[in-house]
């Protein structure tokens, strides 16, 4: 076993419009985490919401990494963590995905578990209850994902890189159990099937840079109408798609974000200049995104 322990994730939006629980995106923002042994748990903390990640009590990556070693009958080996955090927490941009994934990591380092990459997936996606945000956080590109019992499956294409991300986030974050119990327990087959229609041309969208045909392929029936109440950029910013270059707008994760996909580099200040306008009196920070078509990759 090394001594040391780099990994970089990339931050992930997942659903992208109708791929509810089974479509997500890379994005080139990262966790950047160092780990070594030690006589005691600390974690030193840079970044964005540096002081909650650097909380050991209720600490994601903590508790998970501790859970997983003694599942498998291991005491666990206190680390110093050093951790540079570019992903917001709770705004939708896949922060415990890349949280779950680090924890698991580095029990199969630290503990010798010997687990393949797969199973580091497979492990992340029971966490998280969806392969979505874990897939793509892990393989990056645009992925979608199934779960088959504990076995996942994948596809994973490299979107294309002259879109661009432009992420307006509110204040305030949301909890993701929130945005999913004020989701019905059915739904209509007129809203069933539109989903599946642009969901498939979603993939295909993104595999062939069809930008023209985002605006149809990232609308939403399923989770988005009943997430307006309590993500109130969504609704104002699906109005923009198809001017000043953003082809398709849809909530980032389960929000509170919402994520637009532009056509190139030339659209990001006049994109931002309408997103801020559009948005009043509400506010928001706009983070300028590409896509990530790495996963997690161990530094050097």
């Amino acid at each position: 076993m090394s001594a040391q322990f780099k990994l970089r994730l990339p931050a992930t939006s997942a659903n992208l419009g109708p791929g509810f629980d089974a479509v997500a995106v890379a994005l080139d923002f990262y966790l950047e985490i160092e780990a070594e042994l030690a006589q005691k748990f600390s974690i030193d903390a840079s970044g964005r919401d540096a002081e909650e990640c650097a909380k050991l009590d209720g600490n994601l990556i903590l508790e998970a990494y501790s859970e997983l070693l003694m599942r498998e009958g291991l005491t666990p080996t206190p680390l110093k963590i050093q951790m540079r955090n570019a992903i917001p927490l709770g705004m939708g941009c896949g922060s415990s995905a890349a949280g779950r994934l680090t924890a698991i990591a580095l029990a199969n380092h630290f503990g010798e578990l010997g687990w393949s990459d797969e199973r580091i997936l497979e492990e992340a996606c029971k966490l998280e209850g969806h392969p979505d945000n874990a897939a793509a956080c892990w393989l990056g590109g645009f992925v979608t994902a199934a779960m088959e019992g504990q076995r996942v499956h994948w596809a994973r294409v490299e979107p294309p890189q002259k879109w661009r991300v432009l992420i307006a986030m509110p204040t305030d974050s949301l909890a993701t159990e929130k945005a999913r119990a004020i989701l019905p327990e059915s739904y209509s087959r007129a809203d069933a099937v539109a989903n599946v229609q642009s969901a498939t041309l979603l993939g295909l969208a993104f595999a062939q840079g069809r930008g023209d045909l985002l605006r149809m392929a990232m609308a939403d029936r399923i989770h988005q109408p009943y997430r307006e109440a309590i993500c109130p950029l969504l609704p104002k910013l699906l109005r923009l798609v198809g001017s000043r270059g953003i082809l398709g707008v849809a909530l980032s994760g389960a929000g509170p974000s919402v994520l637009c996909i532009l056509e190139d580099d030339g659209q990001i200040e006049e994109a931002s200049e309408t997103i801020l306008k559009a948005i009043q009196p509400l506010k928001a920070e706009i983070l300028m995104a590409g896509f990530s078509t790495t996963g997690a990759f161990w530094l050097r």
